[in-house]
């Protein structure tokens, strides 16, 4: 099991926020922790440790100011880390090569592709067309609605008629290179993972999954790595000690990189 770190990035500042709590402006949240180093800080840092394969993402909506400001903190990440970082955020095949000449190794995509409640086929052709499958990931994060997950779009706020499910992990794996997925009920709460959705997870195996969400202490990542037998990467967030919290981000590699 990786370790894939995360740079969450809204209102130009890097933050930890409850997922749940975006609004559809995008330009306030609950906040867990807003850093008073920038985005390249924590590439840098990522960097030195070697983790690869984590992503940057913008949470403010793209034609904001807030988005532009954002944007800027991302694109310096992604040219500190070359090859190390995935970019995340507004991104269609119109702006996609942006982040991808920035450094990106891969784009990840929602909104664009789930849009009107339902997976966009045509859309979903334009990105790839525009980036090629290999270098993009989908993220379908989701939450739950009557004993259900659906995923969920613009920045977390819109259920899609979507749900979440092993079937839908495996028809859209045709055309993207991984998957990361938040689970909007637990993420930035710290009060531990979705059993629910990493379940589903762990019954899939075409390409490399990566898991947000509500992973709070070291028993969490090993619960994790017995659930999905260490095939399913994880992210760790507001309760890493470089992000306010608790978890020592040594020990947490050691601990992934241990099972």
């Amino acid at each position: 099991m990786r370790f894939r770190p995360c740079i969450d990035i809204h209102n130009g500042k890097v933050k930890q926020i409850v997922g749940s709590s975006l609004t559809d402006d995008s330009a306030s949240a609950s906040e867990n922790f807003v850093s008073e180093k920038d985005a390249a800080f924590y590439a840098g840092l990522f960097k030195k440790h070697d983790l690869k394969g984590g992503h940057a993402i913008i949470l403010n909506k793209k034609g904001t100011p807030e988005y532009e400001a954002s944007l800027k903190q991302c694109i310096s990440a992604l040219s500190e880390f070359p090859g190390g970082l995935q970019a995340g955020g507004g991104i269609d095949d119109k702006n996609a090569g942006i982040f991808l000449d920035a450094g990106a190794s891969h784009v990840i995509v929602t909104s664009f592709v789930f849009s009107d409640g339902k997976v966009n086929y045509d859309n979903l052709e334009k990105i790839t067309g525009a980036v090629t499958r290999k270098r993009l990931v989908l993220d379908m994060s989701c939450k739950a609605f009557d004993g259900k997950y659906f995923v969920m779009t613009d920045r977390w706020t819109k259920k899609t008629d979507e749900e979440f499910s092993t079937e839908l992990l495996k028809r859209l794996s045709l055309y993207c290179d991984e998957f990361l997925i938040h689970a909007v009920d637990v993420e930035g709460k710290n009060g531990g993972f979705s059993e629910g959705v990493f379940s589903i997870l762990s019954a899939f195996d075409e390409v490399p999954v990566t898991y947000a969400g509500g992973i709070s202490c070291y028993d969490d990542i090993k619960k994790a790595g017995k659930l999905g037998a260490g095939k399913v990467d994880i992210t760790i967030g507001s309760s890493l000690d470089i992000y306010g919290g608790n978890l020592d981000l040594n020990e947490v590699i050691k601990a992934c990189r241990s099972i």
